[in-house]
């Protein structure tokens, strides 16, 4: 892979699973400009690959996922960049959020504030034992900028996301996943938990998996409904439609190619 990178480590196995790991062991994994600036174009790269079937994101170290955004750099802005600064950071998670590839994010410790939101713009989240989740902004005097006030009503429901916004409560793993804001706790390694999870994806139609997830996306929507009868209806005509049910069929394991 061409790209190098300062602040994160991206590593694609043979499947085309991608592992992208924020590297800053020694700050917690803390969001800055430079964590920022690396994961916009690493998003834009694996948005354009076609090696690449499927991304998980964690943290590097067992103590952090990403323990949330460079305070000493946060506290060095005008009140002018501060607008800015949210824009960007919405931007960038939203590029993960629209990946059309399965996203896992591997939650091994912190994910506190643009951590918890980095963890909520991926489409699924798997957190060990000892992960720690939660939005403290208004401790600082501040609010969730990164899409946090947004994400985290659709998971937990709005109630559960106003108490947790307002009090900066941590929730422990165990929590988390009670109240929908993880999928599964991982008994041993969250990686290889999400390694598991995305390989069984990796089985299936890569078409019907960008649709699957399109459609998803559409969910409450007025147009949502049309839009999954157009995205089925795209899929028939495809090689794989017609290598998965003749497989099925033929009671073998289907071989898709992405046509």
């Amino acid at each position: 892979m061409s790209l190098s990178f300062e602040t994160i480590l991206l590593d694609v196995d043979e499947s085309g699973v991608c592992v992208l790991t924020v590297n800053r062991p020694e700050k917690m994994n803390a969001l800055n400009n430079r964590v920022f600036e690396e994961l916009d174009a690493a998003l834009d790269h694996i948005k354009e690959s076609d090696e690449i079937k499927g991304l998980i994101v964690t943290g590097a170290g067992d103590k952090a996922f990403v323990a949330g955004a460079d305070i000493k750099e946060l506290n060095t802005l005008q009140d002018s960049e501060a607008k800015k600064i949210s824009l960007r950071g919405q931007r960038v998670f939203q590029k993960l959020e629209d990946l059309t590839i399965p996203a896992i994010a591997a939650v091994n410790g912190y994910a506190l504030g643009g951590g918890c939101e980095l963890a909520m713009a991926c489409h699924i989240r798997i957190a060990s034992n000892n992960a720690l989740l939660g939005l403290p902004e208004v401790s600082l005097g501040l609010i969730p900028g990164y899409g946090g006030t947004q994400r985290l009503p659709k998971l937990v429901g709005e109630a559960k996301a106003l108490e947790l916004t307002l009090s900066g409560r941590f929730v422990k793993a165990d929590e988390a996943k009670e109240i929908g804001l993880v999928n599964q706790i991982a008994e041993k390694s969250v990686l290889d938990a999400a390694k598991i999870m995305m390989n069984s994806m990796m089985k299936q139609g890569p078409l019907a998996l960008k649709n699957a997830i399109l459609a998803i996306k559409e969910s409450g929507n007025d147009s949502g409904y049309t839009s999954e009868a157009n995205l089925f209806g795209e899929l028939y005509n495809t090689d794989d439609f017609k290598e998965g049910t003749s497989a099925f069929l033929e009671k073998r394991k289907p071989t898709f190619t992405g046509k």
